[in-house]
């Protein structure tokens, strides 16, 4: 009998704040909770420690399809590439993304490079529209319009690396400002574990296709 081999399922979570364990990060933690299954395999990067310099602005890789830092960014790089589900969290500081996860986004200007000016693809044709983006964040301010300023920002992020807007699901709690506060969310847990289960779902849909 032919033994079939079922490929893990990949899951890359940037963890964004400079505060590690904060609002932001147990959010996240909770969703990979809620995405616990024998075929995943969870990787979580605290943005905090992963040595990503901002961008130099020099388009230097619309030629070399390549960045010239070498830093950490090389290794989230490849990571980005193979993942199936792309799981980035931010606090909301001045009303904004925290600068971590946005060195992360602006750095991203390789793929954009690679997508627009050298045309070339992002994941192969077989994985294309298969991918899952999730942005999660906490702010401690208790305004409705929040979180407007940082969605542009993760809606680029994820674009230029195949992962469409209607693929980016969002989970933002706002109110939550001293650590540890999301604990005392009426239903931000809850919340948080069901949009890993049905990421889960979806994903699983998608790769059996």
């Amino acid at each position: 009998m032919t033994k079939i081999t079922v490929m893990p399922i990949k899951v890359l979570a940037f963890a964004g704040s400079p505060r590690r364990h904060g609002n932001s990060e147990t959010l996240l933690d909770w969703v990979l909770g809620g995405m616990a299954d024998p075929d995943v395999v969870i990787e979580k990067i605290a943005l905090t420690n992963a040595n990503i310099n901002p961008c130099k602005g020099c388009n230097a890789c619309e030629k070399l399809n390549k960045c010239v830092q070498r830093d950490g960014m090389d290794t989230c790089h490849d990571k980005i590439i193979a993942a199936d589900i792309i799981l980035l969290s931010s606090p909301i500081y001045c009303m904004g993304i925290a600068s971590q996860p946005k060195a992360l986004i602006d750095r991203a200007q390789v793929f954009r490079s690679r997508k627009y000016v050298l045309r070339l693809p992002i994941v192969p044709l077989e994985r294309k529209g298969k991918r899952l983006g999730v942005f999660l964040a906490s702010a401690g301010q208790n305004r409705d319009h929040v979180f407007d300023a940082a969605i542009p920002s993760v809606k680029c992020f994820y674009h230029v690396i195949d992962i469409k807007d209607a693929d980016i699901s969002y989970l933002m709690i706002n109110n939550v400002d001293e650590k540890g506060a999301i604990d005392l969310h009426p239903t931000a847990h809850t919340d948080a574990e069901k949009l890993g289960k049905t990421l889960l779902a979806e994903i699983k849909k998608r790769l059996a296709a």
